[in-house]
């Protein structure tokens, strides 16, 4: 059982309290697994050409979120690496609308942007199965800021809660 503590204010940026906020008590790898499990269950029987449409004007559409979430996943789990492997480089930002549109989500299938999600998801879990208890505290800095592993590991699962519930709210995904 991997139990974090949940992380205090000092531990991560600002706007990451939200995300923290959303992360349920438990063992973390169990909570990664089973809301991989949920997203893609909720989405199975989301019709194609309705995952290309923004619900409005400059929103992302389900398969844009769907790709953001995998490239969000990837940055964000390769910060946990770095920072539980000691490494004291400072970490930058990544502007996530130009990924989205460089990542020509919509020329996708949704079934492939899930699939990819999951792959990641299973890569986070695996690394995060790997650390031992001491390296949750381990801090380093990220678009200036001081942030600790398990943080990261608690905006990784609030940043995709909170994309499920815009998909659920906007886009009726899961219902």
């Amino acid at each position: 059982m991997i139990v974090i503590a949940r992380p205090t204010a000092q531990d991560h940026l600002d706007y990451h309290a939200a995300y923290v906020a959303r992360v349920p008590d438990g063992d973390f790898a169990t909570l990664l697994e089973a809301q991989g499990s949920d997203l893609e269950r909720d989405l199975s029987d989301f019709a194609e050409p309705a995952a290309e449409q923004p619900y409005a004007q400059g929103k992302w559409s389900v398969k844009q979120v769907v790709g953001h979430l995998a490239d969000a996943e990837r940055v964000m789990a390769y910060r946990l690496l770095r920072i539980a492997r000691g490494d004291a480089t400072p970490l930058q930002g990544f502007d996530q609308d130009a990924y989205v549109e460089a990542g020509a989500f919509n020329a996708r299938s949704l079934g492939d942007l899930v699939a990819e999600f999951q792959t990641q998801r299973r890569a986070t879990v695996a690394l995060l199965k790997g650390l031992s208890p001491e390296t949750f505290s381990r801090r380093g800095i990220i678009k200036g800021h001081p942030m600790s592993a398990g943080a990261l590991l608690y905006v990784i699962y609030g940043h995709v809660a909170a994309h499920i519930e815009g998909l659920r709210e906007h886009y009726g995904v899961g219902r």
